[in-house]
């Protein structure tokens, strides 16, 4: 046996986990550019994918404690402190201290957060459209519940 073969055949065992072919790998590269593109849109508002993200938290439940945001989005306190507070400079949000617990920062859509809910989720609408072009609403379920139970299943 020559030792070209021999020598590739440890790389043919393991080919499906390296980058760049593996899963996990293809889908951080999918993130990236599904950011970067959602990163474009957003520019021209002054907006990052991660501003998205916070407001799509409270445009679902206004009022969240800043931990709470956090664990709905698996993000340490620094830095969703440092999202929330450009976000508060920008006007999006404001902070009110708890009522029954004076150590716990609440966060509240202002109006110009809540006016974004009409504009941002078509914009999302259109790069995921982009993206799945081509696949069947069955097959995009499916994607879907597999990313959801992969997730699930590391976590």
């Amino acid at each position: 046996m020559s030792s070209t073969s021999a020598e590739s055949k440890p790389f043919e065992q393991w080919h499906e986990v390296m980058a760049p072919y593996s899963l996990g790998y293809r889908i951080k590269l999918l993130s990236q550019v599904f950011n970067r593109k959602f990163q474009e849109r957003l520019e021209p508002l002054g907006l990052t994918p991660f501003h998205w993200v916070v407001l799509c938290c409270l445009w679902e439940e206004d009022g969240l404690a800043t931990c709470s945001i956090g664990e709905k989005l698996q993000q340490v306190g620094g830095t969703i402190t440092g999202v929330l507070d450009r976000m508060e400079e920008r006007g999006l949000i404001r902070r009110e201290r708890d009522l029954r617990d004076r150590r716990i920062w609440r966060i509240w859509l202002t109006e110009a957060g809540k006016q974004l809910q009409e504009v941002l989720p078509p914009i999302a609408l259109e790069i995921r459209e982009q993206a799945m072009k081509g696949i069947p609403m069955a097959e995009r379920e499916h994607f879907s519940q597999l990313v959801d139970q992969a997730i699930a299943n590391l976590s």
